[in-house]
């Protein structure tokens, strides 16, 4: 049975098509990716447009610690990423300001805020939020070049 040619060719550069998709999958969903941060709750660390590099291999393997940048999905919406600072892991013990007392982060949860406080919808509003939700932790600002590098605490600048 004859194949022609041509069609020999575009079933090999297909071939690759295929797996260099499969690797930049796994290397974005595994590995590392870029995020546009967008909202002022991070401010003045991270600003609308900005873009972060984030890594996985923190989350997976259950190594986020007090201080972390992390993406997350909402605990209100799973559709939209939230970006935001991990202020307490399990056990410990924060201040909820809607009822004046202390809480305790249950176990499996940590406790999100932004560092604009006066403006960020985190965990002073809905709690402490499951590790599940967590996908990347922040640690390199890419864009805007002038402000580029890793990022730290407002107090540490």
């Amino acid at each position: 049975m004859y194949i022609p040619r041509f069609i020999l060719r575009c079933s090999g550069v297909l071939g690759y098509l295929v797996q260099y998709g499969c690797i930049a999958h796994c290397a974005l969903e595994y590995g590392a990716d870029f995020v546009v941060c967008s909202g002022p709750s991070m401010e003045p660390t991270i600003h609308t447009n900005d873009i972060v590099l984030t890594e996985h291999v923190s989350v997976l393997r259950n190594h986020v610690q007090k201080g972390d940048i992390v993406i997350a999905h909402s605990p209100t919406n799973p559709r939209q990423y939230i970006c935001k600072r991990v202020v307490a892991m399990e056990g410990d013990r924060v201040f909820m300001p809607k009822n004046d007392t202390h809480s305790l982060v249950p176990k499996g949860h940590v406790w999100l805020e932004g560092d604009n406080t006066s403006n960020s919808t985190d965990s002073r509003t809905y709690g402490a939020i499951p590790y599940g939700l967590l996908r990347s932790r922040v640690f390199y600002r890419v864009w805007p070049v002038y402000d580029m590098g890793n990022l730290k605490h407002p107090a540490e600048r």
